[in-house]
């Protein structure tokens, strides 16, 4: 029973033991008084009406009075189970069994649900039921919350990380480099560069710079496995994707940028010859943020990432890119532009063209809001 009930509340698993947990004996003499209740009185209501009581008095002597003291800090880890819980309550002392626990949960099986992951200062010798209405309240939480923006290098979100677990970031750049640890696929060659997902993350305090990075890894994984794409074109979406988040002076405009490089690497002997003459793979490659790379940098052959001077995709990523960019690489809009320029980077508006002389007017565009902005680095 004690099983089924555990099922129905929290859907798998048994409950642990641990100090003040029923022995096997007590659980069959529980069994045995709820049989003999039951045929005594009969189904339905009037059983429950007897039942009910015996039941509470006996999961009462396996519950503390309460309410408790002092503190214990408990952990809830993402994906545990609901016995899981109860057994690590009874560890740390905060609650008398799981058998209360799971008590308290049958009562109010909305608050069992509304258990997240994450840290929770407790008293120890709590009852069941107020430990279960203590960890459904989510402001008793307490998790590391940090926010990895799109677009961003990998040596950009070590430091953010950092700030927010205040673990250093050559914690992380060494964790980056053991990328078998990180689940990294084979596809990325070694490098994690492109599969730092970004988004809103919650990490357990315990969560080392590994624990991390290998999430942001996994989720990364997860959102191109939902696309459906191919895992020999994982890099390669990646890759794209990333060009696309770095180049893309709008949302809307994703689809039309993703087009654009496209067309170029599906004409390598066309008017572009396969150049995606990129500036941001060549600001990446001189590792310096810029609207515009210096002429210097663009004559700089010996930089791979250089895509006026190389043809065809750089060696890997330039940036972790978002879903809209990894979705814009796989669904391309139609069209055939080998031209684009962001005129204004204040507002992100962006001309296509189709031939070099338009896109040469659209340009001189470009300049006069350099010209106008000095302080913006073109």
């Amino acid at each position: 029973m004690r099983q089924q009930l555990e099922e129905e509340i929290f859907g798998t698993g048994q409950p642990g033991g641990g100090t003040g947990e029923p022995n096997r004996r007590a659980m069959q003499s529980f069994a045995a008084l709820v049989v003999s209740l039951t045929v005594l009185v009969g189904g339905g209501f009037a059983a429950y009406h007897f039942i009910g009581p015996a039941i509470e008095k006996f999961v009462a002597t396996d519950d503390y009075p309460g309410p408790g003291s002092g503190s214990v800090t408990f952990v809830v880890d993402e994906g545990a189970s609901g016995s899981e819980i109860a057994a690590g309550l009874v560890k740390a002392g905060i609650i008398k069994s799981t058998s209360a626990f799971i008590s308290a949960s049958s009562a109010t099986p909305d608050q069992a649900k509304a258990i997240q992951p994450g840290s929770y200062t407790m008293q120890k010798e709590m009852t069941a039921k107020d430990a279960l209405a203590y960890l459904s309240d989510p402001t008793h939480r307490s998790v590391k919350r940090v926010t990895v923006r799109e677009g961003l290098w990998a040596s950009e979100i070590y430091p953010i990380l950092s700030k927010a677990s205040g673990i250093p970031v050559k914690d992380y750049q060494a964790a980056a480099k053991n990328t078998k640890a990180l689940g990294l696929p084979a596809e990325a060659k070694g490098n994690v560069e492109g599969w730092l997902f970004p988004s809103t993350y919650e990490f357990d305090k315990k969560s080392t710079a590994a624990d991390q990075l290998t999430t942001m890894v996994k989720q990364a994984v997860k959102v191109m496995t939902a696309e459906g794409i191919a895992k020999d074109k994982w890099e390669e979406t990646l890759i794209m994707a990333s060009i696309i988040e770095a180049e893309a002076g709008s949302s809307a405009d994703r689809p039309k940028v993703s087009r654009v490089f496209w067309n170029r690497l599906d004409e390598p002997t066309g008017e572009t010859a396969g150049f995606l003459q990129s500036d941001a793979t060549v600001s990446y490659g001189a590792k310096r943020r810029a609207v515009a790379p210096t002429q210097a940098e663009i004559d700089d052959a010996s930089n791979p990432y250089n895509t006026r001077a190389h043809k065809g995709l750089p060696p890997g990523p330039i940036s972790n890119p978002g879903k809209d960019s990894i979705d814009a690489a796989v669904h391309p809009a139609t069209g055939d532009w080998l031209y684009f320029v962001t005129v204004n980077p204040d507002t992100g508006e962006t001309k296509f063209s189709t031939t070099f002389a338009q896109f040469l007017i659209d340009q001189n565009e470009f300049k006069a809001w350099c010209t106008a902005n000095p302080k913006a680095k073109c």
